[in-house]
Formats: C-alpha cells, sequence, structure tokens
C-alpha cells in the first residue's frame, strides 16, 4: 500500500527575520506530529534537554517523535533522505536561508512526487522591513519573499499598517507574530491554493564571512566594536568567549543584541551583506 504524498512547507524570510526562533517554538509545541525540519545550522536550535534523545553529526532526534537536519550541499539529497527514513516522517519543513528565493524550494514538491506541497510561511521583521524593501539592492529580493507567501508573519512587534501592505503585497493573509499564537496550527494546518511560483527572480550577490575567535570581550567592549561595523554589514551573529561566560550575539540591521550564553570552547562569527557594498576583506579588516 502506498504511503500519502508527505507534505513540505517552506518558511522564508529575510536575514534575521526569526526564522531559528518560530522553528524553536514549532518543536517545543504538543502538536503531536512526527515532523522532520531541515535547517542550515544547529548553531541556533534551542533544543530543550528534555527533548533531545540523541544527537549526532547532522541530525537532532527528539523524544517528541520530531526530527532536525541540517541540509547540507543538496537540498534533493536531504528530502530523498527524509522520504527514505522509517518511520517517514508526517510533515516536512524546510527553513530557506535568508537570501533564498522560498518558491525555488517549494518547487521541490512539484518535482516529487511523494510530496505535497503545503505553502510557504514568509516571517517579515517589523523592525527592519521597511527599511530593507526601500533599499535599492535587497528591496525587490525582500518583497520577492513576501509575494511568495501563503501567510505573512510579521516578527518583533504589531503594525496594522506594515500587515495590510504585507497582506496586499503577498495576496495572502498576514498575522503579527505573538507570542499567544500556536505556531503549530499555523504552519501545519495551512491549505494553499495556488502552486509555488516558478518563475525566476533577480536578487544581489552577497558576501558570506565567518571566522574562529579565540579572544575574551567584555559585553562592553564587544558592543562599542559592533558599532564600528562596515555599513554593509547586515547581518553578523556568532559566540564569543568571555570573562564570566558566553557572549551571543546578533546584528540585524541596525538593531544590535547581545547576551550570556553558555561558554564556547572558541568564539564564532558569521557575517552576510550585498557584495556590491561589502567585501570579506572589508569584514576581516574592521574586525581583526
Amino acid at each position: 500500500m502506498s504511503q500519502p504524498r508527505l507534505p513540505l512547507t517552506v518558511i522564508s524570510g529575510y536575514l534575521g527575520a526569526g526564522k531559528t526562533t518560530l522553528i524553536n517554538r514549532l518543536l517545543s509545541e504538543p502538536h503531536g506530529q512526527q515532523l522532520m525540519v531541515l535547517v542550515n545550522d544547529f548553531g541556533a536550535i534551542n533544543i530543550d534537554a528534555d527533548l533531545l534523545v540523541s544527537a549526532e553529526k547532522d541530525t537532532l532526534l527528539l523524544s517528541n517523535g520530531c526530527v532536525c537536519c541540517t541540509i547540507g550541499g543538496d537540498l534533493f539529497m536531504a528530502v530523498a533522505d527524509a522520504l527514505d527514513r522509517t518511520p517517514r516522517p508526517e510533515h516536512l519543513i524546510i527553513e530557506a536561508s535568508g537570501v533564498a528565493e522560498p518558491s525555488k524550494i517549494a518547487n521541490v514538491a512539484l518535482a516529487e512526487p511523494d510530496l505535497r506541497y503545503a505553502g510557504i510561511v514568509t516571517l517579515a521583521d517589523a523592525l527592519n522591513y521597511r527599511a530593507l524593501a526601500h533599499d535599492p539592492l535587497v528591496g525587490e529580493q525582500v518583497k520577492g519573499q513576501v509575494r511568495a507567501a501563503d501567510i505573512v508573519l510579521l516578527s518583533k512587534g504589531s503594525d496594522q499598517a506594515l500587515l495590510l501592505e504585507l497582506a496586499v503585497l503577498a495576496n495572502a493573509p498576514a498575522m503579527a507574530l505573538s507570542d499567544d499564537i500556536s505556531v503549530s496550527e499555523l504552519l501545519l494546518e495551512l491549505n494553499p491554493d495556488k502552486a509555488p511560483d516558478i518563475a525566476a527572480h533577480t536578487h544581489p550577490a552577497y558576501t558570506s564571512w565567518s571566522a574562529q575567535e579565540p579572544r575574551e570581550f567584555s559585553r562592553a567592549r564587544l558592543l562599542e566594536k559592533l558599532e564600528s561595523r562596515p555599513s554593509g554589514l547586515y547581518r553578523l551573529k556568532g559566540r564569543l568567549l568571555g570573562p564570566d561566560g558566553g557572549l551571543e550575539l546578533h546584528v540585524v540591521g541596525a538593531q544590535i543584541s547581545v547576551s550570556a550564553c553558555e561558554q564556547p570552547s572558541i568564539g564564532k562569527l558569521v557575517g552576510i551583506g550585498p557584495k556590491q557594498s561589502l567585501s570579506q576583506d572589508a569584514i576581516a579588516q574592521w574586525w581583526a
């Protein structure tokens, strides 16, 4: 007897919009389904210790039956692994990178007969969306991610005028992602009435940079350093060594956050921005 087609949902949103936070909420909710979540890396996934059954190089197995895997270099291979898994998951969630076109990822569901397209969820950052949408380099890409959505979730605040703007642009529902919303009901019960757009959209090239950092930083010193970052460095995240424990940093546009975390064995940083206004050398020289 053949198995029903596996529903595929894509979580999209520009750099720093809150995709990983949404996935953390989804994995911790009592939705009762065996999910498989494909992410770009485990760095920001905050799995409750009580949920974690086992951890391998690229797979986390949770006690609620969910599985979290890294995509690696080949999306089709990661999807094939999901379809071959025994028992097969009940829903497949793919976290798109912040600069990806969600429709291209969702088209995997059209190419694979064992998958069923279950929608694109796009997050928009209430603090930064308007500036991004009007940015001459990335504006069309940011708006394109919204246009592709079957539902738009506004993170980091509520703005009724912006919600209306997003709903019109996406021709789909738009709502603020408040703490009392069940994200599993939103993500797992979508019934899109359209197929993902197969048209290709142009977007800028990006510069990415990463580094290991053995030095310790005080919070004050780190904040001072981040204030002088190159203007094109839109997204920066990582964990660094501190004198009294680790420091986790997040930079999204003009927003800077530094909080305490478990002390890492060595500091690690990842940054990204449009290549037209940012180079790896510029980031490296600033950080050094």
